[in-house]
C-alpha cells in the first residue's frame, strides 16, 4: 500500500504503537487494518553498530514496495540493490528521524531500472510502468563513513524523486550513470561531500527538476555535469555556495561541460538561485557552461535569470555556447570576472546588475569586469556596470562582430569604460558612460581600436572618447 508523504508519517506513527493502520473502505464502509512494516520486522538493529544490510536488503528482496525506516541509525556496509524490474515499485523512506550510515564502497543505495526509451510515454514499455515507475527516496539522512561511500546511485530509472533527503560526508550525494528519465531532486541538503552533490556522470538524461534544495560545501561541485546526452536541466529555488575545495581541481557550483559528450548538454534553466563562494578555489565560477561535445557540435539555449552571485573567481563563464539569455541577475564580486563569454553566438544578456557594493567588497577584488571574447550576434542591453577596478576594461569586446549594444550605464570604473577591440559590423547607441570619482584622471569612456564598420551613436560620455577613424563607419 502506498501513503502519500505526510499520511506516510502517521502511518508510521501508528504502526509504532499498534503495528497496523486503519483505512476507511472505499464508500466510507467500515475501516479495516492494514499491516505496515517497517525495516525491524526483516531484522534490522538501528543502533548505529550492528550491520544492517542484509536486513534493509531482505526487506527491498521481500517486494514489500515501501521500505520503511524508523528513528534510529542503520548502518550498511554494502550497497543496497534496488532492482526495481525484479522487486516493484520501491520507496525508501522515513520521516526525517532515521539515518543511513554507509561505512562501505559504493552507494549506499543503488536503483536499477531497464528503461531504454525516451521521455515520451510511448516509448515506456508496459513492464516499466507497472514495477519500476518512480522510485522514491523521501525522509531520510545518508551519512558517508568510508572514502569510497555514495549516497544514492540510479542508472535506468523512469521518474525517480528524491526529496526531503540528507547526504553528507560521502563521495558524491547523488550519482545519476548511464541512462535514467524523469528526475525530480527536491527539498534536499546535499552537503559536505567530498566529491559531487549532484552528479551527471557521463549520462543520457532528459528531464530532470532540481528545486528548493541546499546543495553546499561539496569540494568537487555543486551540480555538475560531464560529457553525456542531457537535456532540458531545471534548476530553481536553491541554494548552492561553496562547493570547491580550495586547493582542488578546477570545478564550479554549477558546471555544465558537454567536452567529450556523445551530444553535449542543452536546454538548461537556471533560475531564482542563490549562488555564491568560494574565491580561493582557483579558476573557481559561480555557473560555468561548456558547449561542446565530441563531434564539435555547439550546444547551448541556456538561460540564467533571477539569480544571486558573487564570491568566487568568475560568476558566470560561457564558452563555445549557441543561444544564451542571461537577465535579470544581481552580479558582484567576482574576483577575476563578473561575466566571461568565448566562442560562442546568439548570446543574450539583458538588464543585470553588475555592482561593486562597499557593503560586501574587499581590496582582494581584483576586477569584476565584463568579458567577451571570439563571440558572433549579441545582444547586449540595459547592463548596469559600476565600480570595476584595476581592468583594462569595465566592459571589454574583443575580436568579436555583429554585436549591439544598447542602453547600457557605466558608471565609475577604473580605466575604460567600453572597450572595442577588433570588432566588426557592431552598434554601440544610448549609453550612459561616465566616471565622477576623484580617481578619475586618465579615464576614458569609449575607445574603440582596430576592427571595421561600426557605428557609434547617441551616447552620453563623461570625457574624451578615443574612437579609431578606421573602424567605425562615416
Amino acid at each position: 500500500m502506498r501513503f502519500i508523504p505526510h499520511l506516510r508519517i502517521l502511518a508510521a506513527v501508528l504502526v509504532l504503537l499498534t503495528g497496523s493502520v486503519c483505512l476507511a473502505a472505499p464508500g466510507g464502509g467500515a475501516a479495516r487494518e492494514v499491516p505496515v512494516g517497517t525495516v525491524r520486522d526483516f531484522g534490522a538493529v538501528g543502533d548505529g553498530e550492528a550491520d544492517d544490510t542484509a536486513a534493509l536488503q531482505k526487506a527491498v528482496d521481500s517486494k514489500a514496495g515501501d521500505i520503511f525506516l524508523p528513528r534510529g541509525t542503520y548502518r550498511l556496509t554494502k550497497t543496497v540493490v534496488i532492482d526495481l524490474d525484479k522487486v516493484g515499485p520501491t520507496s525508501v523512506v522515513g520521516t526525517g528521524a532515521a539515518t543511513i550510515v554507509m561505512a562501505g564502497p559504493g552507494p549506499a543505495l543503488r536503483f536499477i531500472g531497464t528503461h531504454e526509451g525516451t521521455a515520451g510515454p510511448k516509448t515506456v514499455k508496459p513492464n516499466v510502468w507497472e514495477r519500476q515507475r518512480s522510485p522514491l527516496v523521501d525522509g531520510l539522512e545518508i551519512v558517508g563513513a568510508h572514502e569510497a561511500a555514495c549516497g544514492i546511485e540510479a542508472t535506468g530509472t523512469m521518474q525517480l524523486i528524491v526529496s526531503r533527503t540528507t547526504i553528507r560526508k560521502a563521495l558524491h550525494a547523488i550519482h545519476l550513470v548511464k541512462r535514467n528519465r524523469n528526475v525530480i531532486v527536491s527539498d534536499c541538503h546535499l552537503y559536505e561531500n567530498r566529491g559531487v552533490g549532484l552528479y551527471l556522470d557521463d549520462v543520457n538524461l532528459h528531464q530532470i527538476n532540481v528545486t528548493g534544495s541546499h546543495i553546499s560545501y561539496n569540494g568537487g561541485g555543486g551540480i555538475v555535469v560531464r560529457a553525456g546526452n542531457v537535456r532540458n536541466i531545471q534548476v530553481t529555488g536553491c541554494d548552492i555556495e561553496g562547493n570547491m575545495a580550495p586547493n582542488g581541481p578546477p570545478t564550479a557550483n554549477v558546471l555544465i561541460d558537454s567536452t567529450g559528450g556523445s551530444h553535449g548538454t542543452g536546454e538548461v534553466a537556471i533560475v531564482g538561485c542563490t549562488i555564491q563562494h568560494t574565491h580561493e578555489a582557483p579558476d573557481s565560477a559561480n555557473v560555468r557552461f561548456i558547449g561542446t561535445d565530441a563531434g564539435g557540435v555547439v550546444r547551448g539555449n541556456v538561460t540564467i535569470a533571477d539569480n544571486v552571485l558573487s564570491d568566487v573567481q568568475v560568476n558566470v563563464h560561457v564558452a563555445r555556447a549557441r543561444g544564451v539569455s542571461i537577465v535579470g541577475n544581481t552580479f558582484w564580486k567576482g574576483y577575476a570576472a563578473n561575466l566571461i563569454v568565448e566562442d560562442s553566438t546568439a548570446v543574450v544578456v539583458g538588464p543585470n546588475v553588475f555592482d561593486r557594493n562597499p557593503a560586501y567588497q574587499d581590496e582582494k577584488t581584483a576586477d569584476t569586469p565584463l568579458v567577451f571574447r571570439r563571440c558572433a550576434d549579441a545582444t547586449l542591453t540595459g547592463l548596469h556596470i559600476s565600480g570595476v577596478r584595476r581592468a583594462p576594461a569595465a566592459l571589454l569586446i574583443e575580436d568579436c562582430r555583429r554585436f549591439n549594444v544598447t542602453g547600457c550605464t557605466i558608471l565609475d570604473c577604473d580605466n575604460v569604460g567600453l572597450l572595442l577591440r577588433n570588432v566588426a559590423d557592431s552598434r554601440v547607441s544610448g549609453c550612459l558612460i561616465r566616471n565622477d570619482g576623484a580617481d578619475a584622471k586618465g579615464w576614458v569612456p569609449l575607445k574603440v581600436t582596430g576592427g571595421r564598420g561600426n557605428q557609434i551613436v547617441d551616447n552620453l560620455v563623461g570625457g574624451q572618447a578615443e574612437i579609431d577613424k578606421a573602424a567605425v563607419r562615416p
